[in-house]
């Protein structure tokens, strides 16, 4: 267990005897992190917003049951993707997900900024509209796909993590995310030029 997976548990533990102020403990260390995530699922402030809080009403109501048998983090992200899930049933409206992540590159709601001021204006241009593309392909991706797809990619979460967080069979994990990976690669087949390397630009230059 590392260190914050052990702080966790001893705030749970305290929680469950009774403190119930170690809860708000447990929301300043995950709600950052918590809301990422449901910015990137959604692209959507408010919405993340509401799942956030949705998710820690569920994890408060929950908590006492908590048995440890996965990470709190794990745990987390598990009622978060319901509530994504939940909220996307009543609603047949969809936003565009943000997946920069995926192409090296973080929201506004990241660390990281959109393009390096030193990167030439031309390569700025393409950056952004790769970015563009994926997220239209992202959206066309079921929900389920979108989730499992970032939990791996943008949260560096393990197929165990994965497995563990939506309840599923190892197995199952990988074929979801090989297949969600071949779903977003025929929605990106049109666009294929962006993604084509300068080295591979040379290469095919030359045989021209």
């Amino acid at each position: 267990m590392n260190k914050l997976a052990a702080e966790d548990s001893a705030i749970i533990v305290r929680f469950q005897r009774g403190d119930r102020i170690a809860f708000d403990e447990l929301v300043r260390r995950h709600r950052q992190r918590a809301y990422q995530f449901a910015y990137r699922l959604t692209k959507n402030s408010d919405e993340a917003a509401d799942i956030v809080a949705d998710a820690f009403i569920r994890v408060f109501r929950a908590l006492d049951g908590f048995k440890g048998d996965s990470s709190f983090t794990t745990w987390l992200f598990r009622i978060e993707t319901n509530c994504f899930l939940d909220i996307r049933k009543r609603s047949h409206s969809k936003q565009i997900v943000s997946i920069e992540e995926l192409n090296g590159v973080q929201s506004e709601h990241g660390s990281n900024q959109l393009a390096d001021e030193s990167e030439p204006v031309q390569q700025q241009i393409e950056r952004s509209e790769r970015i563009s593309v994926i997220e239209q392909a992202m959206l066309s991706l079921p929900e389920h796909q979108r989730a499992i797809l970032l939990m791996y990619h943008a949260e560096s979460m393990s197929y165990e993590d994965i497995a563990e967080c939506l309840r599923l069979p190892l197995g199952t994990v990988k074929s979801r995310i090989n297949r969600a990976r071949l779903n977003l690669r025929t929605a990106l087949h049109p666009y294929r030029r962006l993604f084509i390397t300068r080295s591979t630009r040379k290469i095919l230059l030359a045989g021209v």
